[in-house]
């Protein structure tokens, strides 16, 4: 039976095509999406203080009756100013309105009225300017603030959400079975859906934002159940168990227990008929890419050809020289193919893929291109997944008959984070740094001793050292923070006359990064200035110190990854971060990145301080975007939503008739993220 919920926004009273198309800019189409078009924030109207005790120059609450209005006047071609007169029974205060005949109209002499805006004046004679206005008898004085639009204003939106609440039907909205609910100790959802928009109480609002926290990460946990059951279907790669011994015995390293651990659950994975779907997650410089090299090195010896995806040609690149250095040895093929190869090397390497002349095959977005014919494509490897989306995933494991898929994320994730984004992917932990990899010494201070910062730089670079020099800027007009090119120039000018300076960031084109970064590595510059472009650079073994510009703007993990391109060769490596930041928050989380160097516990504390959002971004790596649940401190609901997606998903419970809605539910949210 159909909806009125599932009818177009536009039919709603008081929208019509044109509003629709500005709802549509939101993502509402449909009543259903405006009734969870949910508020970021709330207008609280329920603690009004007299007129004497407003503070100036603030938003103050004021309950006052209208006592006088006087004639509108026109200040200029179309602006009429209204004034009206208000009191609290003890004090007046002036109300101005701007333009809005309707609301001078609607305020009624001897009526009382909630107003809610800047006071301006002195403490004898105060003006309040375009309020918000509510009647005193006003049942809604928590009014929530929507994202918004050109052209919307929170009036159309709370007025239209309003008369959408009140068409839901009673358990029409309602999607998980009886019994669930009741175990998982959630208010019906139609009831949180009114409380999350118009609550009586700031009380009221926590249950109501529990229970939709957990339907969308209960959603989220069984779509990603789904897709990993997808993934199962059976590989044409069974593969059979391989000696790597002699990969091994040629390393230039020992492999640490986790990496030999990891490697390990891989070729199991690798031998079964259904594919392979394993995370590595690692710390900075924890050795996935020798984990992903002996993955390369099975398939091989399978007879199977082994992708691997990078997000820049600078890390394709670092891989393919890796990888060579790995697996030729043991006459393993390799190839590279990124997008700034000229045509006639790309056909090239297209007939070497195509014929099975290569065995393994290091690329960025260029792996996806038509022209990219694999003969046996047995595993595909993508690094730092949450640059890609779920799709572009999908679309290189395409490229096979379901091949066995690998995935390394450079940044160490809380498992609680892990389990939820990567909840499709088996996970394997490298929790082992490598013997002989050195502490960084971290240091924060203020601007104030930079130039002390930079002579200690320079002391470096006279001992043979090199070093980068961050900032988090690359265009113009963004307050202090400089633009890189042009602080390059200041301090090849300055504190670096004398040095030779590169400059990298993400604007750059990929010819021209190859090239500074290599020579960077090669020696032929000092200090390369530069963006987070660095953060998956080149490995850089004389590079032993990183200075780092407004360190307050970047994420702990961030901050983390950046300090791991130092530190990676024989010199003792230090990070000197700069802030001018000394808030409580900026001091706490610097001390956290100054105290320790393990990737796994500066991001719990990353979750703690910043939320998800620092590791993903806004995009949720090709997820659906999370609208209230706050992974971060919702931590018992997170658990209650796996626990619960578990028992659903694995007792088949997802496929009978009572889970229907839920099902439907799951479908939509993912047909949304374009998976």
């Amino acid at each position: 039976m159909s909806s009125r919920l599932d009818e177009s926004v536009m039919y709603l009273k008081g929208v019509g095509p044109k509003k629709a198309e500005l709802f549509e800019k939101l993502g509402i189409k449909t009543i259903r999406d405006l009734i969870f078009h949910l508020p970021r924030q709330y207008l609280d109207l329920t603690s009004p203080v007299p007129i004497a005790s407003a503070i100036l120059e603030e938003p103050n609450v004021i309950e006052a009756e209208i006592v006088k209005k006087e004639r509108p006047a026109m200040i200029r071609r179309g602006m009429t100013l209204y004034r009206l007169l208000a009191t609290d029974g003890t004090d007046d205060m002036s109300v101005v309105i701007y333009n809005s005949q309707y609301l001078f109209d609607s305020l009624k002499i001897g009526e009382k009225y909630i107003l809610y805006g800047k006071i301006t004046g002195n403490l004898t004679r105060k003006e309040m300017s375009s309020p918000t206005v509510l009647k005193s008898s006003s049942a809604d004085k928590i009014l929530p603030i929507y994202p918004l639009t050109a052209g919307l204003t929170q009036n159309i939106l709370r007025s239209c959400v309003k008369i959408a609440l009140s068409l839901i039907i009673p358990g029409e909205v309602e999607f998980l079975p009886e019994d669930i609910l009741l175990r998982a100790g959630f208010i019906p959802e139609s009831e949180a859906l009114k409380a999350i928009h118009f609550p009586k109480s700031r009380e009221e609002v926590v249950p109501a934002r529990r229970r939709l926290s957990f339907d969308e990460l209960l959603t989220l946990r069984l779509g990603m159940s789904a897709m990993r059951e997808r993934a199962r279907s059976s590989t044409t790669f069974s593969m059979k168990n391989a000696d790597i011994s002699g990969f091994v015995s040629a390393l230039p390293f020992r492999l640490t227990g986790a990496q030999n651990r990891a490697v390990a659950e891989c070729s199991a994975d690798m031998q079964k008929t259904v594919p392979m779907n394993r995370l590595i997650l690692g710390d900075v410089g924890s050795g996935k890419t020798a984990v992903a090299a002996a993955c390369c090195y099975i398939a091989a010896k399978n007879g199977a050809q082994a992708v691997m995806m990078a997000p820049t040609e600078i890390l394709a690149a670092q891989h393919y020289a890796s990888l060579k250095g790995f697996l030729e040895p043991s006459e393993i093929k390799i190839g590279l193919l990124t997008g700034s190869l000229s045509k006639k090397q790309k056909a090239a390497v297209y007939e070497e893929i195509k014929s099975g002349g290569l065995d393994v095959i290091v690329g960025t977005h260029a792996l996806l291109q038509s022209g990219a014919e694999y003969s046996r494509l047995g595993l595909v490897i993508t690094d730092e997944q949450h640059r890609f989306g779920v799709a572009q995933r999908a679309a290189l494991a395409e490229k096979g008959e379901n091949p066995h898929r690998l995935v390394m994320s450079a940044t160490p994730i809380p498992r609680t984070l892990a389990l939820m984004i990567y909840g499709e992917l088996d996970i394997s932990v490298l929790d082992e740094l490598p013997a002989g990899r050195k502490k960084i010494e971290t240091y924060a201070v203020t601007g104030k001793l930079r130039s002390r910062a930079c002579a200690f730089i320079r002391k470096e670079l006279d001992s043979g050292g090199q070093a980068y020099i961050v900032c988090p800027a690359v265009e113009e007009g963004e307050g202090e923070m400089k633009n890189v090119s042009d602080y390059a120039k200041e301090l090849s000018a300055g504190e670096f006359k004398g040095y030779r300076l590169g400059v990298l960031h993400g604007k750059l084109p990929s010819a021209k990064k190859e090239e500074v970064m290599r020579a960077f590595k090669d020696r032929e510059l000092d200090i390369l200035v530069c963006t987070t472009v660095v953060e998956v650079g080149v490995d850089v073994p004389n590079a032993s110190v990183m200075m780092v510009e407004n360190a307050d703007r970047f994420g702990l993990s961030q901050l983390h990854q950046l300090r791991g391109r130092v530190g990676r060769g024989e010199r003792s490596s230090y990070c000197i971060l700069i802030t001018d930041n000394t808030s409580e928050e900026s001091r706490k989380r610097l001390r956290v990145l100054s105290s320790t160097s393990d990737g796994f516990e500066i991001s719990e504390a990353d979750l703690e301080l910043r939320g998800p959002g620092d590791f993903f971004g806004s995009a949720q790596h090709g997820l659906p975007p999370l609208k209230i649940a706050d992974l971060a401190a919702d931590r018992d609901i997170v658990k209650a939503a796996q626990d619960t997606a578990e028992i659903i998903y694995d007792t088949g419970r997802i496929n009978l008739p009572g889970c229907a809605a839920l099902r439907s539910r799951v479908e939509k949210l993912f047909e949304r993220a374009g998976d």
